[in-house]
């Protein structure tokens, strides 16, 4: 039925057809293995955590680096309560119930779970708070950043030029990003977006719309 429907999503926007068959690498490629191995991160890693949701992959970090440092991000009032009252014991989580961005600002996001997002509507939504990415690093400087991860259902379009911009990016070691595909335009942008990353880190592996690595360059 999942095939069908792949198939049939296809004939109807082909502009999608670059997702979907990496979608299928990824599956039989098993990129996940990938996606989740961090056995290589150095003691006390710092990480950023964008789009916590109930803070899964916050766990799958801990299990490999108990000693992380992780800064999540999620701004869903009721997301973010349920990942304090996960980590309360854990004093290396930071739990920020907001987003980062581009400026600080009130933004109504689509409240759809895991797939809450600035650019897909959905019937729902709730009241979002921004920070600058600017005056976060003010309020939190973070000198050394070892992985980032960021799952934010189209939100990277504006966070990522924001991280290049500040001059954060630069500072990151691993970046795991999920672009998301919500109409044809979108290539371009994550295209150009690719290009700036590309000046400060190099991509080691890549499912286009579905997950991809980069590593900064020396």
């Amino acid at each position: 039925m999942a095939s069908l429907k792949r198939w049939l999503d296809r004939r109807r926007n082909p502009w999608k057809a670059e997702f979907l068959d990496a979608y299928s690498r990824w599956k039989s490629e098993k990129g996940p293995v990938r996606l989740y191995d961090y056995g290589d991160l150095p003691k006390a890693p710092v990480v950023l955590d964008f789009g916590g949701f109930k803070g899964e992959w916050s766990d799958i970090v801990l299990k490999q680096a108990p000693d992380a440092i992780i800064h999540i991000f999620e701004p869903h009032p009721g997301f973010a309560a349920l990942i304090r009252e996960k980590f309360a014991d854990n004093p290396n989580i930071h739990v920020h119930e907001l987003a980062l961005g581009a400026e600080s600002r009130e933004m109504e996001l689509s409240d759809a779970g895991d797939a809450s997002s600035s650019v897909a509507n959905h019937d729902r939504v709730f009241t979002a708070q921004f920070l600058s990415v600017d005056s976060f690093i003010a309020e939190t400087p973070l000198p050394r950043i070892d992985l980032v991860k960021i799952n934010i259902e189209g939100g990277e379009y504006e966070l990522l030029p924001a991280l290049i911009a500040s001059g954060v990016l630069a500072r990151v070691a691993r970046l795991q990003v999920q672009f998301h595909l919500f109409e044809p335009a979108l290539s371009a942008a994550r295209a150009e977006i690719r290009a700036d990353l590309a000046k400060t880190h190099e991509c080691v592996w890549d499912y286009p719309f579905v997950w991809e690595e980069w590593r900064r360059n020396g």
